[in-house]
C-alpha cells in the first residue's frame, strides 16, 4: 500500500469498517472509517488479512472457508477487538466527563479517528483538539478533503513532533484553555514508545490538566511480550512488521511510581 498512512492505522480503521458493517450488534459503530480509506486501501487490508489467515491461527485452511466469513472471523478475533473496546470504554467516560463540566476534548496520536465528524452536537457545544505528528496529520487532512467532509469551527489540528516540540506550547497557542476540564485520550499510543518518552509526555500533560481533567490511556502490562496467546503475538509481530515496533510493558507498581513522580 503506496500510502503515508501507517499499516497500525489502516489496519485499525479497517477493523472499525468492517465490524461496523458486517454486525447486527457491534461494539462500537464507526459509520465513517470506510470513508477515510481509498478503495484500494480498502481491498488491500482485506486481501492482506485474507493472505495471512495461516499467520493469524495455523489450523486454518483458507481454500476451505467463505472468504467474507473468513475475514469476519480474524477481524473479531485478532483485529478489532482492542481498538473496538478502548474506542468505546473511552467515548462513554467523555461524555460522562461532559456532565461534570469538561469543555474541552484532546485526542493525543489521533491517526484516523472519526469522533469529531461522528458527533457533530459534541462539537456544537465543545473543543476538540486532534494531535499528531505533521506528516501523518497532513494524511488526515488530504483524506477529510478526499470524503468531501466539513471542519466545524470547534475543531482544531495541532501537528507535533513529540521529539521536537513542546506539546504545552503548541496546544496553547492552537486554542486550548488550560483553566478548564479537559479530557484527553491517549489509545494506542503507549506500546510504541520508549519509557522515557512516555514520562515526559505524562510530565507535560500534567502542566495542561486543569483540576478535575481526564487521562484516558492503554498500556501493556510486564507480561504483554511473554504473553502465550496467539493473538497478542501476532499484534506484536504485525507492528513490528509494518514498521513499527512495539517498545514497552509495564506493571502497574511502575506506573503508579511514574505518576506519583510526575505530580511531584
Amino acid at each position: 500500500m503506496n500510502n503515508k498512512a501507517s499499516i497500525t492505522a489502516l489496519m485499525s480503521s479497517f477493523g472499525r469498517a468492517f465490524h461496523t458493517e458486517n454486525e447486527d450488534h457491534p461494539v462500537f459503530t464507526d459509520h465513517l472509517a470506510k470513508e477515510l480509506m481509498t478503495a484500494e486501501e480498502y481491498d488491500a487490508v482485506q486481501g492482506y488479512v485474507l493472505c495471512g489467515a495461516q499467520f493469524f491461527e495455523q489450523e486454518i485452511d483458507p481454500a476451505k472457508q467463505e472468504p467474507n466469513a473468513l475475514v469476519h472471523k480474524l477481524v473479531n478475533t485478532h483485529i478489532a477487538p482492542s481498538p473496538l473496546c478502548r474506542a468505546a470504554y473511552t467515548e462513554w467516560a467523555l461524555k460522562t466527563a461532559v456532565l461534570t463540566g469538561t469543555k474541552q476534548y484532546v485526542i493525543l496520536g489521533a491517526g484516523l479517528d472519526t469522533f469529531a465528524f461522528r458527533e457533530p452536537e459534541f462539537l456544537s457545544k465543545h473543543k476538540v483538539f486532534e494531535v499528531d505528528h505533521p506528516l501523518t496529520q497532513k494524511d488526515k487532512l488530504e483524506r477529510i478533503h478526499r470524503a468531501g467532509w466539513t471542519v466545524s469551527d470547534n475543531l482544531t489540528f495541532v501537528p507535533v513532533d513529540f521529539v521536537k516540540d513542546s506539546l504545552t506550547e503548541r496546544l496553547t497557542a492552537a486554542g486550548f484553555d488550560l483553566s478548564v476540564k479537559s479530557f484527553f485520550s491517549w489509545l494506542g499510543v503507549t506500546y510504541y514508545l520508549s519509557a522515557e518518552a512516555i514520562g515526559k509526555t505524562l510530565a507535560e500533560l500534567s502542566s495542561l490538566c486543569a483540576d478535575g481533567s481526564t487521562l484516558m490511556f492503554d498500556y501493556p502490562d510486564e507480561n504483554f511480550f511473554d504473553a502465550r496467546e496467539k493473538r497478542v503475538q501476532n499484534t506484536i509481530m504485525m507492528a513490528k512488521a509494518g514498521g513499527e515496533p512495539m517498545q514497552s510493558a509495564f506493571p502497574m507498581e511502575s506506573l503508579k511510581s511514574c505518576f506519583r513522580n510526575t505530580a511531584s
